[in-house]
């Protein structure tokens, strides 16, 4: 076997392993897991709300009394942010009017804690801190400077409550982080907090509902409680912020087994939920826990289909959005529960995938659109594309086309060039809209047909084609106020549910960044 053919199978058995990891019933049952352990930090503190951090936290428990949103990109290395479009002021109202509160969240990567409970949330608290010490700094002075005037200390007392001016407004963060980082950080707090107080935010009703200063505290299933002496959280200086995040953070795959079933914990297997899901969502979950849990790895699939088929039957008797969804596979042959995937009718597009009869060829076609995805291999051997875009860093030796119909971008993944993809992606898109204008099938590759290649089709089929799937220019594209979100949707549904490829996270951005930048050099009067 050759050194390339050796590759290939290992690449192939990874890729087959960990899809037989990544299965449904693995997520689930590693969900149902870790809800215990959630439920158990709960008991300790019963009166405290339980809110689920968006969306992977909603997943770990049956009963959330609320929701909030706090983004781990707000809380990455050099990328710190306070979001005056995510202020989530009512959970700190919450926790003020019940003492505290916790929020569930979990990770994938390995680590004890998202960067949401690690640096985004503690950010949070310390910005809001600094707006009420303020706040109620302007009020004492204010009351001081009238002598006395009863209505003017009416007003600041209803204000300021029973609390004093000794507010705490340090940042804490936890042990885990630089005193470096967290020294850049205290450097922008005061930035951050003038920009809250000139977003318009209600900072006098959050002053007067919170009588302690927020803090907050980190529980994860290596953290050690001594459960005889839990303190009452009435019995702390400060209104305690409980992150509890709910995954083992051992970063080995672990299997386990039970007296019927064997399968594999996945730590965070509620991020990231249009993967796996299948159409499941954390409410009808929990509605039908016991069935799915006790089914079993082999009927798991089934049984989810049949409760997802069966709710959107009786959501659409009652007259609601009920968008069916399909399970297929990629494959006209023997079909197994690992090899299923799910396909979710967005919108209207009707792009169908149709794969090569060449099993080594890897290339496959997108429905009727004259665009197909492939490996630079399955370029130089099957001619069966009248025009070639290849991003491999290599190029073809002797393409089975002519020089005008083929184009070479050698672009690396963002892991090693974070702007390789988006300084390409206008070439490409040009050299595509050329060759399809004119009739011609365009062949997309790159070294494994999965990554770089996928996210070039997904910016052509966005700009290029309208929501029906036929070629136009990118007339739609341009008439159309495409949303943030919408192109999410997009990008979702072609990336998961047509191609079934796994592009990395870094090159899907790059593309999402040029198409916002394509939208913004048009008109958009009407577009909100």
């Amino acid at each position: 076997m050759t050194e390339e053919g050796t590759k290939l199978s290992i690449y192939r058995a990874a890729r087959t392993i960990k899809r037989r990891d990544n299965t449904l019933y693995n997520a689930l049952r590693s969900i149902y897991e870790d809800s215990i352990f959630v439920g158990e930090i709960n008991q300790l503190w019963p009166d405290l709300p339980l809110l689920a951090n968006l969306r992977c936290g909603l997943w770990y428990s049956r009963r959330f009394h609320s929701t909030c949103y706090f983004k781990s990109t707000d809380g990455h290395t050099n990328n710190w942010s306070f979001n005056t479009s995510r202020l989530n002021l009512h959970a700190a109202h919450l926790a003020g009017q019940k003492g505290g509160c916790f929020i569930v969240d979990s990770t994938r990567r390995g680590k004890r804690f998202p960067d949401s409970m690690s640096k985004t949330i503690p950010i949070w608290t310390c910005v809001l801190n600094r707006a009420i010490r303020d706040f109620r700094k302007k009020f004492h002075d204010k009351d001081a400077s009238t002598n006395g005037d009863s209505s003017t200390y009416d007003q600041c007392h209803e204000i300021m409550g029973e609390a004093s001016l000794d507010w705490d407004c340090s940042l804490h963060l936890p042990l885990w982080v630089s005193e470096t980082e967290k020294a850049s950080i205290e450097e922008r707090l005061e930035e951050w907090t003038e920009r809250l107080k000139e977003s318009g935010a209600d900072i006098a009703s959050l002053s007067a509902c919170l009588k302690k200063p927020l803090r907050p505290l980190w529980i994860s299933q290596r953290t050690l409680i001594w459960i005889n002496e839990v303190p009452d959280h009435d019995s702390w200086d400060f209104t305690p912020i409980i992150l509890v995040s709910a995954s083992s953070s051992t970063g080995i795959s672990q299997n386990r087994s039970t007296s019927e079933f064997s399968w594999s914990y996945i730590p965070g297997a509620g991020d990231d939920e249009e993967s796996w899901a299948r159409g499941l969502s954390p409410n009808l979950f929990w509605n039908n826990v016991y069935d799915i849990i006790h089914s079993g790895p082999d009927v798991c699939n089934q049984k989810v289909a049949d409760i997802v088929e069966k709710s959107r039957v009786y959501r659409s008797y009652r007259g609601e959005n009920a968008p069916q969804i399909t399970v297929k596979s990629l494959k006209p042959s023997s079909l197994s529960h690992d090899e299923l995937s799910v396909s979710s009718d967005i919108s209207n597009m009707n792009f169908d995938m149709s794969r090569s009869s060449d099993e080594d060829s890897t290339m496959s076609w997108i429905g009727s659109t004259n665009l197909s995805v492939g490996t630079s291999r399955c370029a130089a051997e099957v001619p069966d594309a009248d025009c070639i875009l290849n991003c491999d860093h290599e190029s073809i030796s002797g393409p089975p086309c002519s020089e005008e119909a083929y184009l070479h971008l050698p672009i690396v993944t963002s892991k090693y060039d974070r702007f390789s993809l988006l300084n390409n992606l206008p070439s490409a898109v040009s050299f595509a809209k050329l060759n399809l204008s004119e009739g011609k099938r365009l062949l997309v590759c790159c070294s494994n047909g999965e990554d770089i290649s996928v996210c070039v089709c997904l910016a052509i089929l966005t700009s290029l084609f309208s929501d029906e799937g036929k070629y136009d220019g990118g007339k739609f594209f341009s008439e159309t106020c495409v949303t943030k979100l919408e192109m999410r949707r997009r990008l979702v549904y072609i990336c998961r549910f047509v191609t079934n490829a796994r592009p990395s996270r870094g090159n899907l951005r790059q593309v999402f960044n040029f198409l916002i930048g394509l939208t913004s050099q048009q008109p958009s009067d009407d577009c909100n």
